[in-house]
């Protein structure tokens, strides 16, 4: 009886590490407005969907390479104005219904209907003439134009492909094809992933996900060493990094993101609607105490001159345009008839880079003559005032879209920026197929960013993860908003 009681208890306490086996627990610092990535912009949306939940008729890998994924080959006219795409057969949404053309029409209509805020309804979808039908597994998408980034862009999370069954609902319950279904989202903790067992693909090694909320840095470390939470990708505590560094349960990553960190400038508000302020704000900048300030000198983030990240084949470097020198901030600023200095607010939203970066540019600020006031966000109230209302002065953000240098063209965006001559280069950009040729104008667009000094380029966000030593599959580098989990798996 003493060995059956023995063999149970040992049963018993082996059952959670088994458990372990096909559960992940993700931390991540903000927390998402809603969960339909096509009406709305923040990265935290894309975090806990992309890949995991909805999929598009293609995807972007870690290599941020274009990967068939509901398409599963297409051919391309000689005038590049029509896409044939081949759709995967026996492909369900996750409450059963069956996928097919219907719905590639269906989603991509939706994204360029006259009330769509879709980040791409101008890119791409107010582009396309017509999609047509002609059989179940087969999507048809003719274009006004040729776009030669069509494919890249149709790898978006912004491009997700919805039933009209459940379109609807997708901010509270979102029903995608992807190898993971939704469970529930309680507020202000924690989002939960299932695996989806009729997933037609390669299965996951997870069964469940739980996305939980740590917007903290000290509480995001005491997770982790703790072990509840098991990874967190985008770890917001640098300088907690030599502890997990010499600890051999953990692995460390430092890797490359598309975050273009900026000191958003408001174009359309006084005192910014003056060059010469904005290239004073330039000048006062000093990258290098920056970065070492926000990551407590264990991160070696970039520094950009220009909205385009630097791993990208048609990056400059612009960094050399306004060097860091006070007396020339200065001159600007009395040129500029604020001789006697200026006070601005500078809105943080919760991100370290962030809240960190914005104290610091605040004394570099005050240095030249602009007085600061700091006015700390939530992320919601962020999106409200900042990016949709344009109420403010400064902000700090890091967009981590890929290459969206495009959003200098968008005529409402937050930054209040217009130059046609820009605009010109963008549309030209998307009738461009070459690589090479589309390299040279992208060059000439980041210039014209950089001579128009829109915003304060600061440095590319690097991407700090930290995860348990036993798991697999995790993205190193973040070539597009995702917490990619599809390949994740614990070592046996």
């Amino acid at each position: 009886m003493l060995k059956i009681l023995v063999a149970l208890a040992a049963i018993i306490v082996a059952l959670p590490a088994a458990a372990q086996k096909d559960r992940l627990v993700l931390g991540q610092v903000l927390e998402p407005p809603h969960l339909d990535p096509t009406a709305g912009t923040a990265a935290a949306i894309r975090e806990v969907l992309y890949a995991n939940v909805l999929e598009g008729l293609t995807r972007i890998d870690e290599k941020s390479e274009v990967r068939p994924q509901l398409a599963k080959s297409w051919t391309v006219s000689p005038d590049g104005r029509t896409y044939t795409f081949k759709l995967k057969e026996g492909v369900t949404f996750h409450d059963g219904t069956p996928f097919s053309s219907a719905d590639v029409k269906f989603s991509f209509e939706r994204a360029a209907a006259p009330d769509s805020t879709n980040a791409l309804k101008a890119l791409i979808f107010s582009g396309i003439e017509a999609v047509e039908t002609p059989d179940p597994a087969t999507a048809v998408v003719r274009l006004k134009q040729p776009n030669a980034l069509l494919l890249y862009f149709l790898g978006w999370a912004d491009a997700s492909i919805f039933s009209p069954k459940t379109a609807a609902e997708t901010k509270t319950k979102p029903v995608g094809t992807g190898p993971f279904k939704f469970v529930r989202w309680v507020k202000g903790d924690r989002i939960e992933l299932e695996r989806y067992d009729a997933y037609k693909g390669d299965k996951p090694a997870l069964k469940t996900v739980v996305m939980r909320y740590i917007p903290d840095p000290s509480a995001a470390a005491a997770a982790v060493l703790s072990g509840d939470v098991d990874a967190f990708p985008n770890f917001p505590a640098p300088e907690a990094l030599p502890q997990f560094r010499n600890d051999p349960r953990f692995t460390v990553k430092i890797g490359a993101t598309e975050g273009e960190t900026i000191l958003a400038m408001n174009n359309g508000r006084k005192p910014f609607d003056d060059i010469r302020v904005r290239r004073a704000v330039a000048h006062a900048i000093d990258r290098k105490a920056l970065i070492e300030g926000i990551y407590a000198g264990q991160v070696a983030a970039t520094p950009i001159g220009s909205h385009f990240s630097p791993i990208h084949p048609a990056y400059v470097d612009l960094t050399g345009m306004y060097p860091h020198d006070v007396a020339e901030a200065k001159a600007l600023l009395k040129e500029a008839g604020y001789g006697d200095g200026l006070s601005v607010t500078l809105k943080l939203p919760p991100p370290t880079y962030a809240r960190r970066g914005g104290e610091i540019l605040a004394q570099q600020l005050a240095a030249v003559g602009i007085k600061v006031s700091i006015e700390p966000v939530q992320f919601p109230q962020w999106l409200e005032n900042v990016f949709r209302n344009k109420d403010y002065d400064l902000t700090v953000i890091s967009h981590t879209e890929p290459l969206d240098i495009d959003i200098y063209s968008r005529p409402t965006y937050y930054f209040n920026y217009k130059n046609p001559r820009f605009n010109a280069i963008i549309e030209k950009v998307k009738e461009t197929p070459d690589e090479a040729e589309r390299n040279k104008l992208y060059a000439e667009a980041q210039r014209i960013l950089a001579e128009d000094c829109v915003n304060g380029f600061l440095f590319q966000l690097p991407k700090i993860g930290i995860w348990n030593k036993d798991l697999t599959g995790l993205w190193e580098n973040s070539p597009i908003q995702a917490n990619d989990v599809t390949k994740v798996a614990w070592r046996r």
